[in-house]
């Protein structure tokens, strides 16, 4: 006859942990793939001199000139972008945000993408919902309503009005 279970260790069982699904690995790929992105955009722009005139840094990455302020004597929608990056990056956001405002916000939010992208990367978090909304018309609209604010900011503070 055999004793019935008592009150002795209960049996220890030792499981492999669950892979990963493989919905989670590729948002795990892309969050790297983000954060890695913007680490170099980061990384570019700490590299450039941000130009006094709070536009033309550009020119310091072998591009030519702004076609369109040369042609029309105002700024493109993105004059003054990589000025403001540059000088983000060097950790100066008053002269980014005089620079171009939007792209000083933008800066910021390239900084915080970073950091996002690699902790969801590296630790399969899920904080990168909680961003979707941002890709959705409305949340676009806004986005692309505060680039034509900004746009606007540059054609009334540009030397020579």
């Amino acid at each position: 006859m055999t004793e019935p279970a008592g009150p002795g260790p209960a049996p220890v069982v030792t499981a492999m942990p669950a892979l990963p699904r493989r919905a989670d690995r590729v948002v795990r790929v892309y969050a790297g793939a983000v954060a890695l992105a913007c680490l170099g955009l980061l990384v570019m722009a700490g590299a450039l001199d941000p130009s006094p005139a709070g536009h033309g840094t550009h020119e310091q990455l072998g591009l030519p000139p702004c076609g369109w302020a040369l042609a029309y004597g105002r700024p493109c929608p993105t004059c003054g972008m990589t000025t403001a990056f540059a000088a983000a990056a060097d950790g100066d956001l008053i002269t980014a945000f005089i620079a171009q405002p939007f792209a000083a916000l933008l800066a910021l939010a390239t900084a915080a993408a970073f950091w996002i992208g690699a902790y969801v990367a590296l630790t399969g978090s899920r904080l990168a919902r909680a961003f979707v909304p941002l890709l959705r018309p409305r949340a676009l609209w806004v986005i692309a309503g505060a680039w034509g604010v900004s746009w606007a900011y540059k054609l009334v503070t540009w030397p020579g009005l």
